[in-house]
């Protein structure tokens, strides 16, 4: 009964997708790659924060980042700014995700990584905006109109992200060399492990 409503939203989801091919900035996802394979080796990590459907987003690249065995942990801008900045240290990648770039508890993230000397990345489509003024990187995204009622409910813009996010993150695992083993050792459970231990010969 609705499926031209079902329509347009996949296909402009699917359009916001593949469009990031044209508009994301390879060269910022490269200095993101190159600073990630780093940081085991530096004993230091990634901590990801965002608003909202943008928090989904960071806490679902936090889990994806430590599957891979690059530590990462997601803030919650709630604890952040009650004392959990604390958590942040010299050296650290802080990932700070806003649409509009200027949310008010995402931005106040920024002095004390700056204090500390963690490295923002910054992910936003605003390049106007705060965060990506104060982002040592900022990686831009452009998904454009989102889908349904008004066009104002964050969908392809989220899952953008986590696209984008998903391409770095599967980069990085290449250039790291990370192996089945590996992963079957953090990933025992679920379909992942069993299909992990088949391969294995477990």
């Amino acid at each position: 009964m609705y499926q031209d409503w079902y329509d347009q939203t996949l296909q402009r989801e699917a359009d916001a997708i593949a469009n990031l091919r044209n508009t994301l900035d390879y060269q910022a996802m490269d200095r993101i790659v190159a600073l990630l394979c780093t940081l085991k080796a530096t004993n230091n990590r990634v901590i990801t924060a965002g608003c909202g459907t943008s928090g989904t987003a960071a806490r679902r690249i936090a889990h994806t980042l430590s599957c891979i065995e690059v530590p990462a942990v997601f803030l919650p801008p709630s604890e952040a700014l009650h004392g959990a900045m604390g958590l942040i240290q010299k050296g650290d990648v802080v990932v700070l995700i806003a649409k509009g770039g200027n949310t008010g508890e995402i931005v106040k993230y920024i002095p004390c990584c700056k204090e500390k000397g963690a490295v923002i990345i910054g992910v936003t489509h605003n390049r106007d905006s705060v965060l990506a003024k104060n982002s040592d990187i900022l990686l831009l995204m452009d998904t454009g109109e989102e889908p349904g009622l008004w066009a104002m409910m964050p969908c392809a813009s989220t899952l953008g992200v986590i696209a984008a996010w998903d391409a770095i993150i599967l980069a990085v695992m290449r250039l790291n060399g990370f192996t089945k083993e590996q992963f079957l050792r953090i990933h025992p459970g679920g379909a992942t492990g069993e299909a992990l231990k088949g391969a294995l010969g477990r």
